[in-house]
C-alpha cells in the first residue's frame, strides 16, 4: 500500500461512500484522510463511518487519520411565503427579525448579532454571493437594504457579511453537542469553520485540550487579515476556498492560497487545499482541464494535501475522481520543475538543533545514496520539520502513539509505522530498518537515515542522526549501542 506520492488526498464520505467496501476502495485508490462533515448526517451515521475507517485501518495495517468538519455559525435568512422572491437590481430590500413568511420586499434574518454588527454602507451576500445587497439604514432588528445584484432569493439560503467582524461565538451550540460526540469517538483533526480571530482557535483549544488536532478553516476576510495570528495557535489550516471567493473578489483567492501555503510550510504545520477541485466529477467520469491544473496548482505550491467535497461524498464517481488526484500528483511530482520550484522556495528556520538535525538530514539524503529518513517521534513535531523540508527521499515516521501517526497522515510525504517504545538508540535503529523494509523503501546494503532524540520518549528531544544499513546483520556488526 507504499503511495506513490508525497502530496495527502483528503476524502469526504457521504451517501455516495457509505459502506465497508466503498471506504476501503476509496482508501486503496489513495484517500489518505477522510472528512465527516457535521453539517450533514446524523451522529449514528457518522459513528457508523468512524468505526467502519477504524476497521479498514485494522484489516490493512496502516493508519488513517479521520478529520470531523464542524459546521460553524452558518447564517441563513428565513422562509418565504410563496418558498422564493425575485429581486430586481435597485429596488429595495428588508431584512428583519419579524419571523412572519417573507416577500418580494422583506424576509427574516434570524441573527441580532448581525443588526449589531451592521453599519450604512456595509455589504450583504446571499446565496453564495448570487445577490449583493449595500444596507442603506439599520437597527437593532432590521437592516434597509438596496439590491445591488439580484435574482432569486429562496427559503433559508446563506448569508455572508464581508466586510464586518461579526460578534458570533467560534461553536454554536450545535458544534458544541458535535464537538462532544466525536471527541468521544476519537477522531483526529477537528476542522473549526468561519474562523474570524485567534480567540476562535483557543476558545475550541480549551474544550478539545490535546485529544484532537485543531485545523482551522479560512473563509472569512477577517482570518486572512489575522492570519499569522490564526496560524500560530492552529494545528493546520485549511485554505476553505468556497466561502472564501463569496466573500473576496474571486482574482484575490489566488494569491492568498499560494501566500497561505507558504506560511504553513514555513510553520511546519499542514495546509489543505480545498473546495470544488474536481467538482464536475460529481456528475462526470472525468474532471475539466482547468479542474486537473487547479489541483496541479495546489501541488506546485507545496501543499500537504487536497481535498474532494461532494465528489466524494455524494457523486456519482467517488473512486474515480481519488484515483483522478493520485494521478495528478504522481505525474506532478515527477516533473523536474516540480522539483525546482519546492526548492527554490524552502525558507531556512533553523533556531532549534532540531532544525539543524532535520536539515542535515535532508542535505545528506540528497547528496548521497539514502532511500528514507526515519524519524522516531513522539508528539510528531521531528517529522512535521523534516516534511517542511520537503526531502526529495521518502519520509518514515515511527512512534508509539496511534494519535500521533492518525495526525501525520495528513502532512505531506509521511508514511506512518505504528512501532514499540524504544529504550537504546541500536534498536531504534534496527527499527527503522525493519520498517523500511517492510514498506518496501530499501532492503540489504541500502542506506537509510535515522533521527531521533536521546534520551527516548521525552516530546521535543531531536539531538541525532545516523547513517545506516537496512540489513539487521549490518547493524548490529557496526552500530554503537
Amino acid at each position: 500500500m507504499r503511495r506513490l506520492r508525497n502530496l495527502k488526498v483528503v476524502a469526504t464520505l457521504g451517501p455516495a461512500s457509505d459502506d465497508y467496501d466503498m471506504i476501503r476502495n476509496l482508501f486503496e485508490a489513495g484517500a489518505d484522510v477522510f472528512r465527516l462533515n457535521m453539517s450533514h448526517g446524523a451522529h449514528e451515521e457518522i459513528a457508523r463511518r468512524h468505526a467502519i475507517i477504524r476497521q479498514i485501518e485494522q484489516d490493512t495495517g496502516r493508519p488513517i487519520a479521520i478529520l470531523a468538519d464542524l459546521q460553524g455559525p452558518k447564517l441563513r435568512c428565513g422562509v418565504f411565503a410563496s418558498g422564493a422572491a425575485e429581486l430586481e437590481d435597485g429596488q429595495d430590500f428588508r431584512l428583519d427579525l419579524d419571523p412572519a413568511p417573507g416577500e418580494a420586499h422583506r424576509v427574516q434574518l434570524p441573527h441580532p448579532e448581525i443588526f449589531a454588527a451592521l453599519e450604512p454602507g456595509s455589504t450583504l451576500l446571499v446565496n453564495d454571493g448570487k445577490i449583493r445587497l449595500r444596507v442603506k439604514a439599520c437597527g437593532p432588528d432590521f437592516a434597509d437594504c438596496e439590491v445591488v445584484v439580484g435574482g432569486t432569493i429562496s427559503n433559508r439560503k446563506g448569508v455572508n457579511v464581508p466586510d464586518v467582524v461579526l460578534p458570533l461565538a467560534a461553536l454554536s451550540d450545535k458544534d458544541r453537542r458535535d464537538l462532544d460526540f466525536v471527541l468521544e469517538l476519537g477522531v483526529d483533526w477537528i476542522a473549526l469553520s468561519f474562523v474570524q480571530r485567534p480567540e476562535d482557535v483557543t476558545e475550541a483549544r480549551a474544550i478539545i485540550g490535546e485529544r484532537a488536532a485543531i485545523l482551522s478553516k479560512i473563509e472569512k476576510p477577517a482570518a486572512v487579515k489575522c492570519f499569522d495570528e490564526i496560524l500560530a495557535v492552529s494545528d493546520g489550516i485549511m485554505v476553505a476556498r468556497g466561502d472564501l471567493g463569496v466573500e473576496i473578489p474571486v482574482q484575490n483567492v489566488p494569491p492568498i492560497q499560494k501566500r497561505l501555503v507558504r506560511a504553513c510550510r514555513a510553520a511546519a504545520k499542514p495546509v489543505i487545499v480545498a473546495t470544488q477541485m474536481l467538482e464536475s466529477m460529481i456528475e462526470s467520469p472525468m474532471p475539466t482541464r482547468a479542474e486537473v491544473s487547479d489541483v496541479a496548482t495546489a501541488i506546485y505550491e507545496g501543499a500537504d494535501a487536497v481535498m474532494l467535497s461532494a465528489e466524494s461524498a455524494a457523486g456519482q464517481y467517488p473512486i474515480e475522481a481519488v484515483t483522478t488526484m493520485n494521478n495528478v500528483a504522481i505525474e506532478v511530482e515527477s516533473d523536474p520543475t516540480y522539483r525546482t520550484i519546492i526548492e527554490s522556495s524552502r525558507q531556512a528556520s533553523r533556531t532549534t538543533v532540531a532544525d539543524g538535525i532535520v536539515a542535515a538530514a535532508r542535505e545528506i539524503a540528497e547528496t548521497t545514496d539514502i532511500k528514507a529518513i526515519c524519524c522516531f517521534t513522539e508528539s510528531g513535531t521531528t517529522a512535521l520539520k523534516t516534511a517542511r523540508e520537503r526531502p526529495r527521499v521518502p519520509i518514515l515516521a515511527l512512534t508509539p502513539y496511534a494519535a500521533t501517526a492518525r495526525r501525520l497522515c495528513l502532512s505531506w510525504g509521511i508514511n506512518c509505522f505504528f512501532n514499540d517504545k524504544v529504550e537504546r538508540f541500536k534498536m531504534a535503529v534496527v527499527s527503522a530498518a525493519r520498517a523500511a523494509r517492510a514498506g518496501g523503501y530499501g532492503d540489504g546494503e541500502d542506506r537509510i537515515i535515522v533521527i531521533a532524540g536521546l534520551p527516548f520518549n521525552i516530546p521535543g528531544s531531536t539531538n541525532i542522526l545516523r547513517v545506516a544499513p537496512c540489513e539487521e546483520r549490518l547493524i548490529f556488526n557496526v552500530e554503537p549501542e
